[in-house]
């Protein structure tokens, strides 16, 4: 029992100076000269010292009386002793406890998650952010974000996943053919599973529950996506016709031009800049970071432009010269990549062929006409930026100069095109 009651404490009144009286074991209240009466707790550190050696004394505060009740400070002052008796400081113990609260709001999932997000904006297309950015604050924020990452378990991972498996991603363009979640999941997996390595990476965390948990137990393989895709001549023919027949928006017309006779991604097409393109040179240089393929040791992509693709983007330029994008929507953003396959499908083309498949009409058709043209694989194959896998192979290979050699190759293509266009059907 200490030697201070509530009532000698209610009836302790100021003086001039501070003073303080002791309640044993290092509890005692200091009355200071402005009335007030404040708990401390005085002790003699077990692991810090003086120059002389000797046990530092140090002094720490539970708050004011009556706030702070004389019960509630001898029970303070007793958790104090117990961590002296243990070998632990209680000034650093609070001072720890303060940092692990810090560290455990600053490691708040959703933190980290905005930071990495912030760290990722910078080497991507503005349309391949948002998508990506959706899927983190749409999948994983509702149930992670408010968790500290530390926190985060191997299971609740797994119910992550598992949500976003069940859902379905229905496209205003056909609601009536949902695909389902596989490849968003899988999409979901690699965000979460990037998130905690950069959290490990700058010491938010110490562990990364995705090591342990067997992806293909959890996401079933996705079916192979095969582009639709025409390749028979007197079709071609009446597909290139209707395109360059077609009465729509000029970038929607263009766009479609342009993809037949250079077949560039859908997402380099749509989001091709006019900082890219070079007439006087002749030429489309696409930033490797914004490709497929973002080997650091490969170049830049860059081809050459046949004559018909230099007149289809004059003709575009007339139109959104004055813009940092080539094509732009009649709502002057940038060209959805969906616009030009909902063209297509205005067609008659739904599931017969997709911006995308002009790439499986070049790849084709360059092959079946090779003895025409007698170009090499290899410059057939750059001109749809495909590298190969061998590490070796393609550390040597990115060093020849394809660009001169793709000349002949675009220029056959295109007139191969036109030719097609002008010729009557054979039907």
């Amino acid at each position: 029992m200490g030697k201070l009651t509530d009532t000698k404490i209610k009836n302790l009144k100021p003086k001039e100076k501070d003073y303080a009286l002791t309640d044993g074991n290092g509890l005692q209240i200091l009355i200071k000269a402005d009335k007030k009466k404040k708990w401390e707790f005085i002790f003699s550190s077990p692991t810090q010292y003086t120059n002389q050696g000797k046990k530092k004394r140090r002094k720490t505060t539970f708050g004011y009386y009556p706030s702070t009740s004389l019960a509630t400070a001898r029970n303070r002052a007793n958790e104090c002793l117990d961590l002296i008796s243990k070998g632990i400081d209680p000034i650093d113990n609070k001072q720890k406890d303060k940092q692990e609260a810090i560290k455990k709001k600053n490691n708040n999932f959703k933190n980290i998650a905005e930071q990495w997000l912030q760290f990722e904006e910078q080497h991507m297309t503005p349309r391949a952010f948002k998508r990506k950015r959706a899927i983190v604050v749409n999948d994983a924020y509702p149930y992670l974000q408010n968790k500290s990452i530390e926190d985060i378990t191997h299971q609740e991972i797994v119910k992550v996943i598992k949500e976003r498996l069940s859902k379905k991603i229905h496209s205003a363009k056909d609601n009536n053919n949902p695909p389902n979640g596989i490849e968003t999941a899988n999409k979901l997996y690699n965000y979460l599973n990037t998130i905690f390595k950069y959290a490990i990476t700058l010491g938010y965390a110490e562990k990364n529950p995705l090591d342990n948990i067997l992806k293909d137990l959890i996401i079933p393989k996705a079916s192979v996506t095969h582009y639709a895709k025409i390749t028979e001549e007197n079709e071609l023919r009446e597909l290139i016709n209707s395109i360059y027949n077609y009465q729509g928006h000029y970038s929607t017309i263009n766009s479609l031009k342009l993809g037949i006779h250079l077949p560039l991604r859908a997402s380099n097409l749509t989001n091709l800049k006019w900082e890219y393109v070079n007439f006087d040179e002749k030429s489309i240089t696409i930033p490797r970071n914004l490709m497929k393929v973002k080997n650091k040791n490969l170049p830049d992509f860059k081809v050459p432009l046949s004559d018909e693709v230099i007149n289809i983007l004059k003709n575009q330029f007339e139109y959104t010269s004055h813009q940092e994008y080539v094509f732009l929507s009649v709502n002057n953003k940038v060209l959805n990549r969906d616009t030009p396959n909902v063209a297509l499908q205005r067609m008659g083309y739904k599931n017969k062929q997709t911006l995308h498949g002009f790439r499986g009409i070049y790849r084709s058709l360059i092959d079946t006409h090779q003895k025409e043209h007698n170009i090499d694989y290899d410059v057939k194959k750059r001109f749809l930026d495909h590298h190969d896998s061998n590490k070796v192979e393609l550390a040597y290979n990115h060093r020849a100069e394809f660009f001169e050699q793709m000349k002949p190759l675009v220029n056959w293509w295109s007139n191969y095109i036109i030719n097609l266009k002008n010729e009557k059907n054979n039907d």
